[in-house]
């Protein structure tokens, strides 16, 4: 059964630290209310597997010092420019950083689901990132049909991945619609945290219309309500990014004093004057 929690925090309580944790990409369902709940509670040693690239989420956590370890294909900002807090961590040797790409991060994943310790790829042959992996094994063709080298890529079980969904029902299952991307997620992970902007009474399940974007809640072990719980990213069809925002943390994070400055304003300032 899934959980239905009454706050951010309560949900945030079950990231352990330590763990090995799946941030959708930034163009999908990111839960930012999530993060900054994550960052409140001072998560520590954090491995973080963006799947496959990292934003914001992942580059405020990064700075907040939540982070031990990165697998990435990459981490940015997109048009902002440059991770700020990435960068800076990689600069000084505050991060591991494990590089991969984005078929090689999927196909990681899509092992785990289905059950198997790793999957074929191929495209990575002569690419020195073959090079540095020294988990990921290139053999001949097992088949022996003379199609050259594959590369073997060891499945990856995260221990706890979080999305944020525009519904979810009182059953727990939760809309994902055409991010078919959160599915694999959710499939190959031990532990999924969702929060949604609301929850109906309705199943999703119950009709046509709705039942064939909707993740069973099955693979859903807890969710809270979070309103606006992706901004200042956007929600498909629900709100748009928020541009002015984006740019202003693209600014201020470029600096630590003017990240933290960001932090307060953003993150620690309610709840702040709340303990006050």
């Amino acid at each position: 059964m899934t959980e239905i929690l009454g706050s951010l925090d309560d949900l945030a309580a079950r990231v352990p630290d330590g763990a090995l944790l799946a941030l959708p990409p930034e163009y999908s369902f990111v839960p930012m209310a999530l993060i900054r709940a994550l960052i409140r509670r001072g998560a520590k040693d954090l491995h973080i597997l963006t799947v496959p690239i990292g934003g914001m989420a992942a580059d405020m956590l990064i700075g907040a010092g939540c982070v031990k370890r990165v697998e990435c294909a990459a981490v940015t900002l997109g048009e902002v420019g440059l991770a700020p807090r990435f960068s800076a961590a990689v600069e000084q040797g505050r991060v591991e950083v494990i590089d991969s790409t984005c078929p090689a991060v999927h196909t990681a994943l899509q092992a785990t689901e289905k059950g198997v310790p790793f999957m074929p790829l191929g495209g990575l042959i002569g690419s020195d990132i073959v090079k540095q992996r020294n988990d990921w094994k290139v053999v001949d063709d097992p088949l022996g049909r003379g199609n050259g080298k594959i590369v073997l890529i060891p499945a990856i079980q995260p221990d706890v991945a979080v999305i944020h969904s525009p519904l979810a029902d009182r059953d727990g299952n939760v809309w994902i619609g055409r991010r078919r991307e959160l599915a694999t997620i959710a499939h190959a992970a031990r532990t999924l945290l969702v929060t949604v902007e609301r929850v109906q009474n309705e199943s999703l399940l119950a009709s046509e219309a709705t039942a064939a974007g909707a993740l069973p809640g099955l693979y859903v072990s807890a969710l809270a309500e979070a309103p606006m719980g992706a901004k200042p990213l956007g929600l498909v069809e629900h709100y748009e990014p928020d541009h002015d925002e984006l740019a202003c943390y693209g600014r201020e994070a470029r600096s630590e004093q003017g990240f933290r400055a960001y932090l307060e304003r953003t993150v620690f300032a309610g709840t702040r004057a709340a303990a006050e």
